[in-house]
């Protein structure tokens, strides 16, 4: 089976790993926890970087140390995966799930401003929404698949009604927007994902990273029990969401060759572009002038037939594809959660086929699922 997406382990994995050993730094404190949240900071464009046992426990303290509470809505596009809705769940809020643009599957700007404008009123400092009485606590933008949100309208309306913003950017180390690094984009904490699938990975794990040093010691302590002294004084409920030296250690051989495996994926993503678009009634994957993606995942979209009809053929061939997520509103834990607009989110899901893309994807193998994707696409 050619995969998906797996990681590619041929870097310092292996020596690091060792002097983990070695030094019996294996737990959650360690010179490599310091050096990935360091890297993570550069890399992403961020200030600071707090490295979390996840991505979806850097998201939920995230909401968490912004202030998020129980009963509360955090804006959310529902074309998301659903572990951005289930942190939010974390917290005890609920997602208000929006649509997305469809030519970048992010969230839509027009809809978020068209949400609050039409959907909300201020009673005092709370913004609420009209129809369920609950306050708004934040805006939870998506860079789906790699490729940065619309960042700088969403921000700016986020500021207008006195919205914090958490990006969930789970995969998007290495993309760019107007130039500018995904860490530095307007939100207030931008959180990253280190999952095995991922184009940088620790095995596990998740780094918050913003550009307020004191929003982020919030993080930090939050994520360590919030222990105040040495006396196990702990002064807020707190987690134990701490990433482990060998988490770490693995993690910071992947980001030395961030820019080497962001580049193959790129290459990955147009050549499956090049050589499958031609094809009638098949289109890539999204490309806005204003956006630059990591490219986490390739793939096409296919206006005349659904993905789940071409991803158990080609798995019989030896192609580990897939289908795409399914929104959130469609989601049984979710069936309940206010939404607006969410055309976008009905029409394309279905139709978005991700093909295997691991950076030390051999060029035969890609030219082996270019084959049969056309052998289908013809037989169909």
């Amino acid at each position: 089976m050619i995969p998906l997406a797996i990681p590619n382990l041929s870097g310092n994995e292996a020596r690091y790993l060792s002097e983990c050993v070695e030094t019996n730094f294996v737990s959650s404190v360690g010179p490599f926890v310091d050096r990935f949240e360091a890297m993570a900071a550069e890399c992403s464009g961020g200030s600071h970087a707090v490295a979390t046992s996840s991505g979806t426990t850097g998201l939920h303290v995230a909401l968490v140390a912004l202030g998020v509470c129980r009963d509360d809505l955090v804006i959310l596009p529902s074309l998301t995966f659903i572990a951005s809705a289930n942190a939010i769940a974390h917290a005890g809020a609920i997602p208000w799930l929006l649509d997305v643009c469809e030519d970048s599957w992010t969230l839509d700007p027009l809809a978020l401003d068209r949400a609050l404008a039409n959907e909300t009123e201020r009673k005092g400092d709370a913004l609420v929404h009209r129809a369920s009485g609950r306050r708004i606590a934040a805006v939870m933008p998506v860079y789906t698949m790699g490729l940065p949100a619309d960042m700088d309208p969403i921000t700016e309306t986020a500021r207008r009604y006195r919205l914090p913003v958490v990006a969930d950017a789970a995969a998007a180390l290495g993309a760019r927007y107007r130039a500018r690094a995904v860490g530095d984009l307007g939100a207030d904490l931008s959180v990253f994902s280190f999952n095995g699938n991922k184009t940088v990975t620790a095995g596990g794990g998740g780094a918050v990273v913003g550009q307020d040093a004191n929003l982020c010691h919030r993080v930090k302590h939050l994520s360590t029990t919030a222990r105040a002294n040495e006396d196990y004084d702990h002064d807020a409920i707190g987690f134990n969401y701490r990433m482990t030296n060998l988490q770490a250690a693995v993690g910071c051989a992947q980001l030395e060759r961030l820019e080497e495996f962001v580049a193959a994926k790129r290459r990955i993503a147009q050549t499956y572009d090049e050589a499958l678009t031609d094809l009638p009634g098949v289109s890539g994957f999204p490309k806005p002038s204003w956006g630059e993606s990591a490219c986490w995942f390739s793939g096409v979209v296919l206006e005349h037939a659904e993905a789940r009809d071409v991803v158990a053929d080609l798995q019989k061939l030896g192609i580990g594809c897939r289908s795409f997520w399914k929104p959130i509103h469609l989601q049984r834990p979710y069936a309940d959660a206010p939404r607006f607009e969410l055309e976008v989110c009905e029409q394309i899901y279905r139709k978005i086929l991700t093909l295997p893309c691991s950076t030390n994807l051999p060029v035969e193998d890609q030219a082996k699922v270019i084959s049969d994707l056309r052998n289908w696409i013809a037989r169909a």
